[in-house]
């Protein structure tokens, strides 16, 4: 990546491509003056479909104030219009006029020039461990393992939410793992899917309609289209549940081996939000597997996360301090 008014060398070289998907690209990369190592996501902004994506990951990261050790850090982000790189801000030290006045002119020119390569480039922290799912189906059941990554998930879902973020598809794979310390830290990454709240009361009092995630992971109240950040608790809980008795499904696009929890309708799996709003009442049977994997209250804390009405169910808030309390 070259930019700058006067820049006649490289800032970053990319090493090698990590990850792929519709959203875009994500490449190994290191700063060149330094060597240290960087992962550098590209997002084609040709569509508006894929505009809005790069946008919503840039307006949630660009809100935070203060970092999180459990939330992937964004160095910087750089936009590239044809040959002409233009960083936005080394982490987002720029007004909110300015960077609402890049989102304008983003959106205007694809509608002027559809055609003209333009991408950006959200230049983040490397994670050396790949993602949580990978990571934990390479590894045996370790309950130590499992409630440290309860404890790191449950904080950094109430930082998100303490700072009016609602990331709206949290599953295994969109979790990253970093080796920087020694034992294993997980990092909430991919924030395309994500909505930043507007004002300062309890984000949990924000309503949201459009339907968005992986089924798998979505609460019964986001299918119907009418939910809250609440729905964020409950794909937590269906990766707490998964991670615990390590239960598993076969992704019929991917054909990859996925950490969820669901119902069997015959041979046919069924997510559990779907379930649930098919039958407010169904008695979720947990432990699936082994009753010995799980304590008492562990059990009683995922009911707790998966409750099919959201007024029942914890906030993050409530979450992060029962994890902390649970025997597991």
């Amino acid at each position: 990546l070259i930019y700058g008014r006067m820049a006649t060398e490289a800032k970053y070289s990319i090493i090698r491509e990590v990850g792929r998907g519709s959203y875009g690209v994500v490449y190994e990369a290191v700063l060149n003056k330094t060597r240290s190592k960087v992962a550098v996501k590209r997002m084609h902004c040709n569509v508006p479909e894929n505009v809005e994506l790069a946008l919503q990951e840039f307006w949630a990261l660009q809100s935070i104030q203060r970092q999180h050790e459990n939330v992937i850090q964004l160095e910087e982000c750089v936009l590239q219009n044809g040959r002409a790189f233009q960083p936005l801000g080394h982490r987002f030290r720029k007004s909110h006029s300015h960077l609402l006045l890049i989102e304008t002119c983003l959106k205007g020119r694809r509608c002027m020039d559809p055609k003209a390569a333009c991408f950006l480039w959200f230049v983040m922290e490397f994670c050396d461990g790949g993602n949580m799912n990978e990571y934990l189906l390479s590894r045996g059941p370790d309950a130590q393992l499992n409630h440290s990554f309860m404890r790191q998930l449950s904080s950094a879902v109430a930082f998100l939410h303490r700072n009016q973020i609602v990331h709206r598809d949290l599953k295994a794979d969109n979790i990253l793992i970093s080796h920087k310390r020694g034992s294993p830290i997980v990092k909430v990454a991919d924030f395309g899917l994500s909505k930043v709240c507007q004002g300062k009361g309890n984000v949990n009092q924000h309503r949201f309609s459009s339907a968005c995630g992986s089924n798998f992971y979505m609460a019964p109240e986001v299918w119907e289209g009418h939910y809250t950040a609440k729905a964020d608790i409950f794909a937590l809980g269906i990766i707490f549940w998964a991670m615990a008795e390590r239960i598993t499904f076969r992704d019929g696009d991917t054909e990859k081996e996925l950490l969820g929890t669901y119902i069997c309708q015959g041979k046919e799996l069924i997510p559990l939000g779907e379930a649930l709003l098919e039958n407010p009442n169904m008695k979720l049977q947990i432990p699936l597997k082994n009753k010995k994997a799980m304590p008492a209250d562990l059990c009683e804390l995922l009911r707790d996360m998966l409750a099919f009405n959201p007024k029942e169910r914890l906030d993050a808030f409530q979450l992060e301090a029962r994890i902390r309390q649970i025997s597991y």
